[in-house]
């Protein structure tokens, strides 16, 4: 298959590329390194990835951007970040992405632990996966061609430890191969409108 993988430098691509790129071609996109540009945040270069990539039978999206801060410091700008960015950019890509996937495609989304396992801080992250959790649920119903959609809600990696660990106090850390797995197990198996949970 040809996959787009948008956000692929970051972790969670990282380990998404290292499971799929055994058997797949991968085209990585990003803002500022990878095959192709483009900002989620911005529908029309979302599109113009589209148009540079051509034919593509499955995207899987790792990007989004959320503001973490204590509640009573949120701004409607702060607590925005997460949702123009996170959550709209990834159902964006599948907006854009609807009329160019191929017959049977499917999209994966990402989103995280903690709407299901909140910590301080994190109330605008835990609102955006809530979100992304109702948008495949509902979208997969309304789905022609053949076409998938399932998010993967990873706990913190392994490999993000050093950068976020202190966010997350007694939290399990997940392998980068397990993450990496929850992609395949999208992208490859026949589930749909699922919320695939790691760690």
């Amino acid at each position: 298959m040809k996959i787009i993988l948008v956000g692929a430098s970051g972790d969670v691509g990282r380990a998404a590329y290292s499971e799929l790129s055994k058997r797949h071609d991968i085209v990585r996109a990003g803002r500022s390194t990878g095959d192709v540009s483009v900002d989620i945040g911005d529908r029309q270069s979302i599109g113009a990835m589209y148009d540079a990539v051509g034919t593509f039978d499955a995207v899987v999206s790792t990007a989004g951007n959320v503001h973490f801060a204590p509640l009573a410091e949120y701004t409607e700008a702060t607590f925005r970040v997460g949702l123009d960015n996170k959550v709209m950019g990834q159902i964006n890509l599948v907006l854009e992405g609807l009329k160019r996937i191929s017959d049977h495609g499917s999209f994966t989304l990402t989103s995280g632990v903690l709407d299901r396992d909140p910590v301080v801080s994190g109330t605008s992250a835990a609102t955006a996966n809530g979100a992304l959790a109702g948008f495949v649920t509902g979208a997969a119903i309304e789905q022609q061609r053949g076409i998938r959609i399932n998010v993967v809600s990873p706990g913190l990696l392994e490999a993000s430890e050093a950068r976020y660990g202190a966010f997350f106090p007694g939290h399990e850390r997940v392998s980068s191969e397990k993450v990496g797995r929850a992609f395949a197990k999208c992208v490859e198996g026949a589930v749909t409108g699922q919320v695939v949970t790691v760690g």
